[in-house]
């Protein structure tokens, strides 16, 4: 596998989700998460921890408003857009408050809003066993969504899982040194599958998992260990029902060639019961 040197070291910064109650959202995710929740305005409220942020707005449950990637420096970013226009994909204004002026975004074939920039205040604080590492949408048509994110956007296709009639039912791609930064389950709906925050190591988990039990929150799936990606998981739901997880151990990418896995229980959860979305 080679990186595209106009996505190398692209991360997933931070998330914003609409609700129809955004302050209940952030104070779940302010004690479950341990971040700050900050209200901006009566219908906007923010969480913000160690190189993890989500923005909550007023809006439809469920729904992506849109997801944050951020670029090392303006060079790289200037030249992603130069391969955006080369392949002649439109963009959009940054919607984003935590990035600089020269930042943009895309709208993907399933109508997400990806924005792509550089970060207006570095974080330098050490991470604290949970930075936000990856997004997981849900889609229709997984093909299309592979061929944007690959061919168009750049990424690198490290895994998929793929249905006994060759079909895609899961893609998984990277735009830096972990094994996915985005990922794509076919569902019979759109939008977001699940986000994730990675712990780096086993313990984390388990500490998180006891924080959870502390707060009388419910492990809905795990812990197991995904085929794809060879991660440790826990999931968890917050309040508008969208899915969480806590991963650990996350394969590394490497220059192997990105594999096909079958459509089944062990390929999701090497350990035992899965949850198969199509």
């Amino acid at each position: 596998m080679s990186f595209s040197k106009v996505t190398k070291g692209l991360k997933f910064h931070h998330l914003a989700l609409e609700s129809l109650r955004p302050e209940n959202l952030a104070r779940f995710y302010s004690s479950s998460l341990k971040m700050e929740a900050v209200k901006i305005s009566d219908s906007e409220w923010r969480c913000e921890g160690p190189h993890r942020k989500l923005i909550f707005r007023l809006g439809q449950t469920n729904k992506l408003a849109f997801a944050g990637m951020s670029f090392e420096n303006l060079s790289s970013l200037l030249k992603f857009k130069t391969r955006l226009k080369n392949r002649k994909v439109k963009t959009i204004k940054n919607p984003s408050p935590y990035f600089c002026d020269q930042s943009f975004a895309v709208k993907d074939p399933d109508g997400n809003i990806v924005t792509f920039g550089l970060v207006k205040l570095s974080d330098n604080t050490v991470i604290t066993k949970a930075p936000l590492q990856h997004l997981t949408f849900a889609s229709l048509n997984v093909e299309r969504f592979q061929n944007f994110y690959h061919d168009k956007l750049g990424f690198q296709i490290t895994d998929r899982v793929l249905h006994k009639d060759g079909s895609i039912a899961t893609c998984f791609l990277t735009s830096n040194h972990e094994h996915h930064t985005v990922a794509c389950f076919k569902s019979d709906r759109v939008g977001i599958d699940h986000h994730s925050y990675e712990t780096g190591k086993w313990n984390y988990i388990r500490d998180w998992c006891d924080h959870f039990a502390g707060l009388g929150i419910r492990i809905l799936w795990g812990p197991g260990r995904h085929g794809p990606g060879n991660n440790l998981f826990v999931f968890i739901k917050d309040p508008d029902n969208n899915w969480i997880e806590l991963s650990a151990e996350l394969e590394l990418a490497g220059q192997r060639d990105f594999k096909d896995w079958p459509q089944e229980e062990k390929t999701l959860n090497l350990w035992g019961e899965a949850i198969m979305r199509s």
